[in-house]
């Protein structure tokens, strides 16, 4: 699905567990834009994490309370990283990648609910 938003082309990709609870997704993400992995969490799961790619992005996990957005996690210019998200409210999280360089970064992205 392609979203339309300030002039960006983003790709939006929803989380879709498999039966044992994993996601996994490669996603190219072009110059200039970024990508986002959102789906529905409860409060008190935790999310292992994982992406590694070829060029160093901006990456977030963010959600939104009204007109606030609260980030869990965020890290300038990496190319790989790894956590895990404890979920502290009901809510519809993002993982979210911005490229701000010149060439397109292909990202292996793991999601992994305990």
């Amino acid at each position: 699905m392609l979203l339309i938003g300030t002039g960006a082309r983003a790709e939006l990709i929803e989380i879709d567990w498999d039966a044992s609870g994993h996601f996994e997704r490669a996603i190219d993400v072009a110059p200039g834009k970024f990508a986002e992995l959102c789906g529905k969490l409860t409060k008190g799961q935790a999310i292992a994490w994982s992406f590694k790619g070829h060029e160093p992005l901006n990456f977030n996990i963010h959600y939104h309370e009204g007109k606030n957005v609260v980030f869990p996690a965020k890290q300038d210019k990496v190319a790989s990283s790894d956590g895990e998200l404890q979920v502290p409210v009901d809510q519809d999280y993002c993982w979210m990648w911005d490229n701000k360089t010149s060439a397109k970064s292909t990202l292996m992205v793991t999601l992994h609910r305990r």
